[in-house]
């Protein structure tokens, strides 16, 4: 009985002491929030490699067309694909950081899998419906009720190659980040 009453006190100890750290660190953890926020190298992964994939998308169509279609940076579809490259990247770089054979790089792979077959399952489908129906709501009469319907995006998935070069472009970016990584951390 004394045991219990022992550790029950050293228990209130231990929680009080607990409880005055977790408020001196959740004031601390708002201004290192921030800070922790740029040192995430899965986040900062994902992100490097969604810009340069989207940032392509831009620069191939400038060649392509020779105008800057500035919703090239924001839009759907095209190579490579940006969804597949950001959510590659982010599970490789969750493998290097957490180990491969952990449940948050499987979570990850799993979410990249998902994503990958939406892209070239469901989206490329939708938008090639978009197409179909597009050409249909064209070949309307002028007093047809949905004539002058604005067009449906027909740019919406990808093609087995583009989500491929995206897959590969997020693995090239998080295999970089863990060079500059390694090599920052030795500095």
């Amino acid at each position: 009985m004394g045991e219990m009453a022992g550790a029950a006190s050293g228990s209130s100890a231990h929680n009080s002491v607990s409880s005055s750290s977790s408020s001196s660190s959740s004031s601390s953890s708002s201004s290192s929030f921030g800070s922790s926020l740029f040192n995430n190298y899965p986040l900062i992964a994902a992100l490097i490699a969604f810009a340069i994939a989207q940032s392509t998308k831009l620069v191939t169509s400038w060649y392509k067309e020779r105008r800057w279609d500035l919703k090239q940076l924001v839009g759907s579809g095209g190579m490579p694909s940006s969804h597949s490259a950001t959510v590659t990247a982010l599970a490789v770089a969750i493998g290097f950081q957490e180990g491969f054979g952990g449940s948050l790089f499987a979570t990850a792979l799993i979410l990249a899998c998902v994503v990958m077959y939406d892209a070239t399952g469901v989206r490329l489908h939708a938008g090639r419906q978009a197409e179909v129906l597009n050409q249909i709501v064209y070949e309307l009469p002028a007093e047809h009720p949905l004539a002058e319907s604005r067009p449906l995006r027909e740019l919406l998935g990808h093609t087995p190659p583009q989500v491929i070069a995206g897959g590969l472009l997020g693995i090239v970016t998080a295999i970089v980040g863990h060079i500059i990584t390694l090599t920052s951390s030795y500095s």
